[in-house]
């Protein structure tokens, strides 16, 4: 997934719409331009991508096999393989809010 971003400042833009398209289909990628000001494709992208790997599992893409492909199937995420992981503490140097601000 190529995403170009910052599409609401049209006036500052560096790359043309057609520009990022055209690499994104030379390298096999999918391309979006997205704002998170205005929320613009920003769930979109999130969609596409995963619409993706899901076409790619259905295609054998990848290696299910694996341990290092990345990609696993079932309910609980790869952190649970080490134990419970705590959300509500926030890290060693960070504030509440998780940020090390």
């Amino acid at each position: 997934m190529l995403i170009g971003n910052k599409s609401d400042l049209t006036h500052r833009r560096q790359v043309s719409y057609e520009e990022g398209a055209k690499f994104a289909k030379d390298n096999g990628l999918i391309f979006l331009e997205t704002s998170a000001k205005t929320a613009a494709n920003v769930e979109q992208a999130f969609i596409d991508t995963a619409k993706k790997i899901y076409q790619n599992i259905q295609d054998n893409v990848y290696d299910m096999t694996s341990e290092s492909g990345g990609v696993r199937f079932g309910n609980a995420p790869a952190a649970a393989a080490n134990g419970p992981v705590d959300v509500t503490r926030a890290p060693a140097g960070g504030n509440s809010d998780g940020c090390s601000c």
